[in-house]
């Protein structure tokens, strides 16, 4: 250890006992500085900066400069009293939705639409070379949907629900149904692809992240792939933020830097010396040694909002034998994955609903027996159903797994070697992320797929994952009457009805195995005193951290004098 780092790790220690006596600047923000955090995604550069790519990760790397009609109420947090922790990787429950583009909106029957009225005066700013300030108007959304609308990109069915957008005059947008669909705001609202971009970006080039600009609080400054992005203080913002009863301009630092480290050993690192302010994606078991060597660190803990499971493809031999799903399920000892892979930091059940989603989760102890015997370990069960099948000496299969995902590879490994008890083996094929995605999304992957994918929400978990089509359905799981219960779920304008719809599709799905189903890990969030204005939240909407970040303000003297 340096004098220097000792320096550091003494000051940082002896600030434990600060939050007892609260600074001068600690209920007052501070503007200034520049705020560095390792995502959610802290391994995984973006993906695009084109909305009609149709990438999930698009609002993550964009929410910052691309705003959407709606956003989470983030006054309605646990940290400020409320209830909800803002960590879902794609849902906001319903009563803690506010307009963010939008000022207010109303359904109108004859025909069934909703009038969305926008906000007047929020100015996209200048970007030389590509646009000159202007006002957002209503036909920049009507652009920004008919791109997503006609994109080859284009999720199938995501937007059968819309007949057609107008902008009725220069504040007011038209969307016009055709159906009710119980997550119209999702899909073009707060969504995985909604930012509202101008046609001058268009224009000039999408894709191109030098071209980028948008209405939101940060502007985009630099990109340096595979290190940093970049992103500067919008001068012009329009929002603010109520602390202590008093309105503040927003943002409040001049820069962010989202930095992208691909080795665990690394970010972890720069979180405990202060190169990382924050840090949202840290495994269990790295908490400990964080807590000794840098006792200072806040924490969060949270269930990952994403499954991981290994799909099988359905529509190829073996798997489109139930019996053959189910007894891998029963092959693998995941209560033994929960206490010795995960340190007992895990839920054995929390995929396709998570626990979170009140009303529509149901707990395994509650679930038929068809679907608890599947998180039994049952060796003898499943060469049993192996051979009813007319496979009694087992089969041999690939697996395709994403090395961008922090033990994803050991974690096949240790399946892998339940599975060998049984007779089935495993070629495990490691890929990068790029071709991974890209052999899930075309249908070239192989029979066997392990995936980390989000819950998203409880209604577009069960449509993504099983609906006949989905590029987000690895296991090619196809079942008519499935869809057709799909499709009653989203017509289903009652909220106490569609929970319902979905916990017995749940049972329904998870029964019939297309994956086998593992345990769902437990997280950490970590963040350093200085970190004002934030208690862990990572999502104000569809993969969006944005606005969480953009009210945030740096104490800069703390930081200094714990040696940062």
């Amino acid at each position: 250890m340096t004098f220097r780092t000792s320096v550091r790790w003494l000051a940082a220690a002896a600030s434990l006992a600060w939050p007892l006596v609260a600074s001068a600047s600690e209920d007052k923000p501070q503007y200034g500085g520049t705020l560095n955090i390792g995502t959610v995604y802290v391994a995984l550069p973006p993906v695009t900066w084109n909305p009609a790519d149709w990438s999930w990760k698009f609002q993550h790397d964009t929410g910052l400069m691309y705003e959407q009609l709606f956003v989470g109420d983030l006054s309605k947090s646990e940290r400020r009293g409320g209830r909800h922790p803002f960590r879902a990787d794609a849902w906001l429950p319903s009563d803690a939705i506010r307009g963010e583009l939008a000022e207010r909106w109303a359904w109108k029957d004859k025909p069934l639409r909703v009038e969305i009225r926008l906000r007047k005066g929020v100015k996209f700013p200048d970007k030389p070379g590509v646009m000159k300030s202007r006002e957002l108007v209503a036909q920049d959304v009507v652009d920004s949907f008919e791109r997503l609308n006609a994109s080859p990109r284009k999720n199938p069915g995501y937007f059968d629900h819309v007949e057609k957008v107008e902008a009725s005059d220069r504040y007011t947008v038209v969307f016009t149904m055709n159906a009710y669909s119980a997550d119209w705001d999702f899909r073009f609202g707060w969504g995985f692809f909604s930012g509202i971009v101008p046609r001058e970006v268009v224009e000039k080039g999408a894709s191109d992240w030098r071209n980028a600009n948008g209405s939101g609080p940060f502007v985009l400054a630099d990109y340096l792939h595979g290190s940093a992005v970049t992103y500067s203080r919008n001068p012009i913002y329009w929002d603010s933020e109520r602390i202590a009863g008093q309105d503040f301009k927003l943002p409040f630092v001049d820069r962010i830097v989202y930095r992208t480290i691909r080795d665990e050993s690394t970010f972890l690192a720069a979180l405990r010396t202060g190169k990382l302010d924050v840090l949202e994606w840290v495994r269990a078991g790295a908490v400990g040694e964080l807590k000794r060597n840098a006792p200072a660190l806040q924490f969060k803990r949270g269930l990952e909002t994403a499954g991981t499971f290994l799909a099988m493809r359905t529509d190829t031999k073996p798997f489109d034998d139930i019996r053959v799903r189910r007894a891998l399920n029963m092959a693998i000892d995941k209560k033994e994955i929960v206490e010795s892979f995960y340190n007992g930091d895990a839920e054995l059940f929390a995929y396709p609903m998570d626990p979170s989603y009140v009303g529509y989760y149901e707990p395994l102890d509650q679930m038929p027996k068809a679907v608890r015997e599947l998180f039994e370990y049952d060796p003898g069960k499943a060469r049993a159903l192996l051979a009813e099948a007319g496979y009694p000496k087992g089969f041999n299969f690939k697996v395709q797994v994403c090395s961008c995902v922090p033990g994803h590879l050991d974690l096949l490994a240790l399946v892998a070697a339940y599975l060998e008890k049984v007779g089935v083996g495993i070629e495990i094929q490691p890929m990068e992320f790029g071709p991974f995605m890209s052999v899930m999304t075309t249908r070239t992957h192989a029979p066997g797929f392990l995936l980390r994918s989000g819950h998203s929400n409880p209604m577009a978990s069960l449509r993504k994952n099983f609906l006949t089509g989905q590029p987000y359905n690895p296991s090619q799981y196809s079942d008519p009457e499935f869809d057709r219960r799909i499709e009653q779920l989203f017509l289903e304008p009652d909220e106490g009805k569609r929970q319902q719809l979905v916990r017995l599709m749940t049972r329904d799905i998870v029964e019939k195995a297309p994956y086998v189903w593992l345990p769902v890990q437990y997280l950490y969030t970590a963040w350093w005193p200085w970190v004002r204005n934030y208690g862990g939240e990572l999502r104000a909407g569809a993969e969006r951290p944005g606005p969480i970040h953009a009210r945030i303000w740096i104490d800069r003297e703390q930081k200094r004098r714990m040696g940062f």
